[in-house]
């Protein structure tokens, strides 16, 4: 009973978990997945200049609010894919299966928060690596690294886009983003 109260309290919660890096996204995660309950997972990310998050979608919802920077949301429209420049203050909400991408091309790192389901943050931290104090990757990810994210983002129910429907799109992948047969 004394465990359940503790739960039940408003308090600030101190984050415990080091930085991630995603295939050159960096997550820090705020408040830690929660198998236990439907709590959300609550998320800062940072997209570096120059890094692109391939189009895609998860089971899971989840909304981004940016902070600080620009960045560019693909979503699906009924006449095809468009971007949209995302600035401080605007709001992204991406529903559960809904074809997503990111994209910043400008000179300084876009950084937002993001609220999303535990489910999506277990995914994060399983496929996440200790990241640098910089906000560059060491190196673009070793094909061995692409193919470990792609395995992992189909056995949680992701889809992934092939590099040919990324470049339909406007980005550009290398042949080993293929997703797994």
């Amino acid at each position: 009973m004394a465990h359940e109260s503790i739960r039940r309290v408003a308090r600030c919660i101190e984050p415990r978990c080091p930085s991630i890096d995603v295939l050159g996204r960096v997550i820090k995660v705020l408040a830690l997945p929660d198998e236990a309950t439907a709590a959300p997972c609550v998320m800062r990310w940072t997209i570096p200049p120059g890094i692109v998050i391939p189009l895609h979608s998860q089971p899971d919802p989840e909304t981004l609010v940016v902070v600080s920077g620009n960045t560019e949301g693909l979503s699906q429209t009924a006449e095809g894919y468009q971007w949209t420049r995302l600035a401080p203050g605007d709001v992204f909400h991406v529903p559960g299966r809904a074809k997503q991408a990111f994209r910043n091309h400008w000179p300084e790192p876009a950084v937002m928060i993001v609220v999303a389901t535990s489910h999506l943050g277990r995914f994060l931290l399983e496929v996440g690596k200790p990241a640098l104090p910089t906000l560059r990757p060491a190196n673009s990810p070793t094909p061995e690294a692409v193919r470990g994210f792609l395995e992992t983002a189909a056995r949680y129910g992701h889809w992934t886009a092939t590099p040919e429907q990324n470049y339909q799109v406007g980005i550009d992948l290398p042949p080993t983003w293929s997703p797994p047969r």
